[in-house]
């Protein structure tokens, strides 16, 4: 029997003023929005990982604060699951000149109306659940991670 592994994943709930950094990127075939996000490394922990994904995708710098949630999505069509942990947190400056990702398009600065109004770009609902969640008044403080895993 094969060892079921699910994907962990980072993503950065970044609000300025209202509104929330999204990043416009191609995933299978098509344009979706989505925090900055992605998969966590091997020798990096779990705040490192969300630091570097939210550089590497938007060319902020980012300093994660608190947790806002930890999400559980399967994605029927890969027959992949995917654990997030969505971290909200300070921006610490911007890097004009830096290259993002290839796959990422555009960065956007969205209203929680504006991103529900594109609901169907969102590259998973974790999009919105997540935006939801920190509006809500979501956040658990990082000592929640044993020092290994924040």
């Amino acid at each position: 029997m094969a060892l079921w592994k699910p994907a962990a994943t980072v993503a950065a709930v970044i609000e300025r003023e209202g509104r929330f950094l999204l990043v416009e990127e191609v995933s299978d075939g098509r344009r979706v929005l989505n925090q900055p996000a992605g998969h966590l490394d091997p020798d990096e922990s779990l705040v490192q990982a969300c630091v570097r994904e939210t550089l590497e995708e938007s060319a902020h710098l980012f300093a994660p604060t608190c947790l806002v949630g930890i999400y559980r999505w399967i994605y029927a069509p890969a027959n992949a699951t995917f654990l997030r942990f969505a971290f909200a947190g300070e921006l610490r400056g911007f890097d004009a000149s830096r290259k993002l990702d290839a796959e990422i398009v555009a960065t956007h600065w969205l209203s929680r109306e504006d991103l529900a109004a594109r609901a169907d770009m969102h590259r998973s609902p974790l999009v919105m659940r997540c935006v939801d969640d920190y509006l809500a008044g979501r956040r658990f403080p990082l000592d929640v991670f044993s020092a290994e895993f924040a």
